[in-house]
């Protein structure tokens, strides 16, 4: 008996639309060096224009025609070389790379400009004295850091219990009951109110039990903790139906009563996303001016009485002093730039404890 063995095949041939996938690829150094010769050739049109007319160079039209030769550029040598399907990915990359540096121009901008020029009015007076008996040069802005940390802190012990409690009805208990579709509703209502009406909602509920004229830290508080619940309850609520309905089952099977399962599995899994959540709250509401001038007021005194007297915050320290400028004027805008340049540290250092604060409650992978 013989046995035969069939003779090998034959490696098949790759075909001609996986070699037209796999030909040709611009090295890495490509890209960089396309958008360095775009920004050359750019650079020197703009320059003999500015030599020409007799004016400085422009920096918007040098980028803007340094991005879109480069975008023009980049995919015809792309689908040339690569083809057609990796010139329309390198064309996308670049206009959604241009769109995110074109964003990050003003926040750049901002934040350049006010370390700049806020650096310059900060001193040890600055952080160690208020503005009572001070006129012209001297003084300091600790009595509005005190009102901006104290009015917001009660804002925030307000709205996040709320707004927390709330979104734990919208999703836990109200799903598809009329209530709960009228609380969402007047929650999206409340996202887009212009920060004043809550300052004058403030002024006019307290006016009525206190009278007119009434100015006090807590009013502030009040009328900040109106702008921060609908954001604390939109980003609750968000997080909380990211949370697998899995885990609540499992629970269940457990015998785990429901306000337990929402307390020791729900809130715990969701609890980073949550605290996000708030922060961008507290983020929304601490720059606030309007609302604080019609409710806390305006003061030159220290403060630490939140139902009792005006209260001064950064925010409005920095409109008070740049709108009513004294001799020196400098004096006065330095230390406008200086309480800016404060409250946006302030609300850096909240956000990093937020981040910390939600890495270690947020739940722990493995075992």
């Amino acid at each position: 008996m013989t046995i035969t063995t069939a003779p090998p095949t034959a490696p098949l041939a790759p075909s001609p639309a996986a070699m037209r996938l796999t030909n040709g690829r611009l090295p890495r150094w490509a890209p960089w060096s396309i958008l360095g010769g775009s920004a050359a050739v750019t650079f020197g049109f703009f320059a003999v224009m500015a030599v020409a007319s007799g004016s400085a160079l422009n920096v918007a039209g040098f980028a803007i025609v340094t991005a879109l030769a480069y975008l023009v550029l980049i995919t015809v040598i792309s689908s040339v070389v690569e083809g057609r399907r990796k010139g329309a990915d390198r064309l996308v990359t670049g206009v959604v790379t241009s769109a995110f540096l074109l964003a990050m121009v003003p926040l750049v901008s901002v934040a350049w400009t006010v370390v700049v020029n806020g650096v310059a009015g900060l001193s040890a007076e600055f952080f160690t004295s208020s503005m009572r008996n001070v006129v012209g040069e001297g003084g300091g802005a600790l009595h509005a850091i005190v009102g901006t940390l104290l009015i917001t802190l009660v804002a925030a012990v307000i709205s996040i219990p709320i707004g927390l409690f709330t979104a734990i009805y919208l999703v836990e208990y109200g799903a598809g009951r009329r209530l709960a579709q009228g609380i969402t509703f007047l929650v999206d209502v409340m996202t887009g109110i212009p920060s004043i009406v809550a300052g004058l909602f403030a002024y006019a509920l307290f006016a009525l039990f206190l009278g007119p004229g009434i100015r006090m830290g807590f009013m502030g508080s009040v009328a900040l903790a109106v702008l921060m619940i609908p954001v604390v309850v939109r980003s609750s609520e968000e997080m909380l139906r990211l949370v697998p309905n899995e885990l609540r089952e499992a629970a269940f099977a457990l015998g785990v009563p429901k306000w337990l399962t929402i307390v020791k599995v729900v809130l715990p899994t969701s609890i980073a996303g949550i605290t996000t959540g708030v922060m961008l709250s507290v983020s929304r509401v601490i720059g606030e001016t309007a609302p604080l001038l019609l409710t806390a007021g305006v003061t030159a005194s220290m403060n630490f009485n939140l139902f009792e007297g005006r209260m001064m915050t950064l925010p409005v320290f920095a409109y008070s002093q740049y709108m009513n400028q004294g001799i020196p004027a400098q004096a006065y805008i330095d230390r406008a730039w200086a309480a800016a340049f404060v409250l946006i540290v302030i609300v850096m250092a909240l956000n990093l404890i937020a981040r910390l604060v939600a890495k270690l409650f947020a739940p722990k992978l493995g075992r």
